[in-house]
């Protein structure tokens, strides 16, 4: 078991640490499944911190399903896994699929948007793009980065719609459900990518060029981002299991 001290970096809290390092130690098989684990005395003394943040740790733990507490009896291992990593894979696979059917919707779009868009379709993803660098320069923290998600979906919903393909505009708002839910997980994720504003200016430039290869391969590589970032923490989830 590894003992240490623990120190808070950057926005980590000395909780968030001691979660992750009960986690390891969890998944490690450090304790048995049904084994009791040390007391909270003990473990603050191998951790380096106080009684209250193991006391939290454990907590969040215990809410998490991988430890039990049992009143007069201890705190005891219910699964070495941790049910909100499995969760969390379940979701990526969600947010890739999604990625997906959006590389295919939005590449074409921008493609058609290249040699139909208007000067209004133009202003209206410039506009969409203010807000969210607003947005973004407004909060410091990640998990606020979630306000950005309408203004994000607003910018790629009128990029579709500057096809002026109503057939296609169409099918965007019905998936547009599961684009925003994808989007709020993929924002929600600390382990994604945030968003970047310069590639989603570099897709309205290309638009605006009129070069229907160069719009493409723009808002390809705008998506190309988080799909790779999905795809490698699928690869990472499934080689732990």
């Amino acid at each position: 078991m590894t003992n240490g001290n623990l120190h808070a970096t950057g926005r980590r809290s000395l909780v968030d640490l001691a979660i992750e390092q009960l986690r390891e130690q969890l998944a490690a098989g450090a304790w048995a499944v049904g084994e009791r684990i040390p007391t909270e005395h003990e473990l603050a003394e191998q951790l380096q911190v106080g009684r209250n943040t193991v006391r939290e740790a454990i907590r969040v733990l215990v809410h998490a399903g991988m430890l039990v507490s049992r009143q007069g009896e201890g705190t005891f291992v219910r699964s070495t896994s941790d049910p909100a990593s499995v969760l969390r894979g379940v979701q990526r696979s969600g947010v890739r699929d999604v990625l997906e059917v959006r590389a295919a919707l939005e590449a074409e779009a921008a493609r058609l948007a290249a040699v139909r868009h208007t000067a209004e379709d133009l202003e209206r993803m410039r506009a969409a793009l203010a807000r969210e660098a607003e947005v973004i320069a407004a909060h410091s923290e990640r998990v606020a980065r979630e306000a950005t998600v309408e203004h994000d979906l607003e910018f790629h919903t009128a990029v579709v719609e500057a096809a002026h393909n109503p057939a296609l505009a169409e099918l965007y708002r019905y998936f547009s459900a599961s684009v925003r839910e994808a989007m709020h997980t993929a924002f929600g994720d600390h382990e994604m990518p945030e968003v970047v504003v310069a590639t989603h200016e570099a897709l309205v430039d290309a638009i605006e060029s009129g070069d229907p290869e160069r719009a493409e391969a723009a808002c390809r590589a705008l998506l190309n981002g988080p799909t790779a970032a999905v795809e490698q923490l699928l690869a990472e989830f499934a080689a732990r299991k």
